[in-house]
């Protein structure tokens, strides 16, 4: 299938560029001219705009920052959609919104799916990041093919939307985490614990978890860098917030998650890296969190292979 890629940024540029480099057929579009301009020096075509990448494709998936983005995109697509088109969202965005945007996209005879992804952008920048689904059946067999080309487990999540609401649940998950992950390492610095033995033990231990084997090692190198940024941790769990507050779920860790990622980005900046959330208890303690021999950046060295489909227990 002739596949449109709009949103070029951290996770999508490197979403699109599997598909690049696995023979796809790739027309690319972003508003900074530089980024189209070094796929289109790696093979794929200037998609022009959102309207013509519609026209021309049989697939437009988009990786946008925001909700607002996304809509936008779309109102310029929707008036050339039809039947043999797909429009594949892989953007974090509000479950009610996609909704909202998918019938659009149906209304007007073509299909829509959000395939939101979760594993960390070194995983997306190798084909192996996982992928939620939301669409029906017919939609998930079409677009399979291409979502195992840019992740190693796709899971079908059922109607559109509810890969949009379980993604919003594992990113509030993965900040939880964080922030937990910088308090005990901080309280182990000032234990006198070695923090290279402090990783380890956490790592062979019930502690352990994905975002201690990625985030911890950018803590203790102290360079920070998780390619995430503040704000687009705020819009996540912000979302989960929503969801929670629309079903009346009466949360008590979430308000202060929110809350302390509020606290780091007045301290650090609106885009700052998540994980400079540590400097908060650096700078409490007079503690430096930091060790000899962890990585700067996150390498994913799990080979590259075609991804497949994950079924649920029934």
């Amino acid at each position: 299938m002739k596949t449109g890629f709009i949103g070029l940024g951290n996770a999508g540029g490197k979403l699109a560029g599997s598909l690049l480099r696995n023979g796809f057929e790739l027309m690319v579009h972003d508003l900074d001219a530089a980024l189209v301009e070094g796929f289109v020096a790696r093979g794929a075509a200037p998609g022009g705009g959102p309207e013509a990448m519609m026209q021309d494709c049989d697939t437009i998936i988009t990786c946008l920052p925001s909700p607002a983005a996304s809509d936008a995109v779309l109102q310029l697509m929707q008036p050339h959609a039809g039947p043999g088109k797909t429009w594949i969202e892989m953007s974090t965005t509000d479950p009610g919104e996609v909704r909202r945007l998918g019938a659009l996209m149906i209304a007007a005879g073509a299909a829509a799916a959000d395939c939101p992804v979760s594993g960390g952008c070194h995983r997306a920048d190798t084909g192996n990041i996982s992928i939620f689904a939301g669409c029906d059946r017919a939609t998930f067999d079409r677009i399979l093919p291409l979502l195992t080309i840019m992740g190693r487990r796709v899971l079908h999540t059922g109607d559109l939307g509810t890969a949009s609401v379980l993604k919003v649940m594992t990113n509030y998950l993965a900040t939880a985490n964080l922030l937990t992950l910088c308090e005990a390492l901080t309280v182990m610095k000032a234990a006198g614990a070695d923090m290279a033995t402090t990783y380890e033990a956490i790592a062979i231990s019930s502690g352990t978890s994905f975002v201690h084997e990625t985030e911890s090692q950018l803590i203790l190198s102290g360079s920070r860098d998780v390619n995430f940024t503040m704000d687009l941790v705020q819009k996540d769990i912000g979302l989960f917030q929503a969801l929670a507050d629309a079903h009346s779920v009466p949360l008590e860790i979430s308000p202060l998650v929110i809350e302390m990622m509020t606290d780091g980005q007045r301290r650090y900046g609106t885009r700052a890296q998540s994980d400079m959330m540590i400097a908060r208890l650096e700078e409490a303690t007079g503690l430096d969190v930091t060790a000899p021999g962890f990585p700067a950046a996150l390498i994913d060295d799990e080979p590259e292979a075609r991804g497949a489909e994950i079924v649920p227990r029934r």
